[in-house]
């Protein structure tokens, strides 16, 4: 990535050169008054340097020593040279506080460092409708993520709703790259082009294989394509829109149900994912009955996703839970952490 927030690093950037040369042309008087008075006037090195000092700070105190014309001729320049340098000094430094140059070259730098310091986060590629709603979801479960846009105006409207949102081109590989591709646990590209969400799984998946990729599409054609790209999942709103429409008519109370799960809507059910560890989990090669994941959280398990992509539906108590599998399980979000905790027991 060539640039993240361009245009404010640029006018920042700007900003400390102008105000560097304003430090180096007051120096450079400082150091010809001094040296004027010292070696033409013949001044001590304190008299000359005082001099120079009450000169370019316009204080109106007197002479130091008595001045020749030749001398009185240097100073008029002197404090011509010192008006106007301070001023174009003060004026560039007013400019870039009243424009909050300071304050959001700061964000910036507190952005990236949050940024470099994200492990397991999620990757938001365009915050269009759809990108925008996707984060809202993610900010009510806490998830950490973060906004790529290549619109200042979006990228301007994330930061004002509090998310981490970061001005940049996610099709190119230096982007993903330095907002930590190889450490996310997860890409989402709901940009409205199929071809830009193309290049950006591809580019995704070439840096890190294992990274989960969603992606979103705007024809069926476009949902093959991406799937052989190696996203994981593919959404199309048209067809999911269409899919969930004729559902709401059909099955109105199951959908009711079903999204109150998903989205936490009711506040008292939830539903979540929990992989099994073949290393560290007590209940890997254990049945659900032997395990007595039910009895000790609460928790409902609805389904097992074996490590090999076949799904069990409503598993008996003689289901045996295998290293790889992810339990989709249900519950309160109390009987959720424990039976995280049962699942993922801390070490020591």
């Amino acid at each position: 990535m060539k640039r993240l927030d361009s245009l404010t690093e640029q006018k920042s950037q700007e900003i400390r050169l102008e105000l560097r040369r304003a430090a180096l042309a007051i120096s450079f008087l400082l150091l010809s008054g001094t040296a004027w008075y010292h070696f033409i006037e013949g001044w001590k090195w304190l008299d000359a340097a005082y001099m120079t000092m009450i000169t370019l700070s316009t204080v109106g105190f007197g002479e130091t020593h008595p001045l020749g014309d030749r001398g009185r001729i240097f100073t008029m320049t002197l404090i011509t040279s010192g008006v106007l340098t301070i001023g174009y000094t003060a004026n560039t430094f007013t400019d870039a506080l009243l424009g909050g140059y300071f304050v959001e070259e700061r964000k910036l730098r507190l952005r990236r460092k949050l940024v470099k310091s994200l492990n397991q986060h999620y990757l938001i590629c365009g915050f269009g409708r759809i990108g925008r709603q996707i984060a809202d979801e993610f900010a009510a479960e806490k998830a950490p993520f973060v906004v790529i846009d290549s619109s200042a105006e979006q990228v301007e409207i994330a930061q004002k709703c509090g998310y981490t949102a970061i001005q940049a081109d996610a099709t190119l590989d230096e982007t993903l790259i330095e907002l930590g591709v190889e450490r996310a646990n997860c890409l989402v590209t709901a940009l409205p082009s199929d071809a830009e969400n193309l290049y950006i799984i591809l580019s995704a998946k070439s840096l890190n294989p294992k990274i989960r990729a969603i992606a979103r599409a705007s024809t069926e054609e476009a949902v093959q394509k991406l799937q052989r790209a190696g996203a994981n999942t593919v959404i199309s709103p048209y067809i999911t829109g269409a899919k969930r429409m004729a559902a709401a008519a059909l099955r109105p109370q199951v959908l009711d149900f079903v999204d109150g799960v998903m989205t936490s809507s009711s506040g008292a059910f939830y539903m979540e994912e929990f992989l099994i560890d073949q290393n560290i989990c007590p209940v890997a090669g254990l049945s659900l009955r032997e395990a007595r994941l039910r009895s000790q959280s609460g928790a409902l398990v609805l389904a097992i996703r074996r490590h090999g992509g076949e799904l069990i539906v409503g598993p008996t108590g003689e289901t045996v839970i295998t290293g790889g599998d992810n339990l989709i399980c249900m519950g309160t979000a109390e009987q959720l952490r424990l039976i995280n905790r049962l699942l993922d027991p801390p070490i020591g």
